[in-house]
């Protein structure tokens, strides 16, 4: 789970500190639970696990990707 911590910062780098956390807050859960076997594989594994999950992840992660172009 300490790598989530990172993903989030690379993936939304041109978001403020504080955007940053709540996309982090949003996503964490869905990629807890979607995307677990990839989280050591590395950022761009992270965010292809979840576009691949698009229609089950919660709303807040959901529109956190959007935002940001995902």
């Amino acid at each position: 789970m300490t790598r989530f911590a990172f993903i989030f910062p690379l993936i939304f780098f041109t978001a403020s500190a504080s955007a940053q956390q709540q996309g982090h807050d949003a996503c964490a859960r869905d990629v807890s639970r979607f995307c677990r076997p990839v989280m050591n594989n590395g950022d761009q594994a992270v965010l292809a696990c979840l576009k691949e999950h698009r229609t089950r992840l919660s709303k807040g992660c959901d529109k956190v990707l959007t935002e940001h172009g995902q």
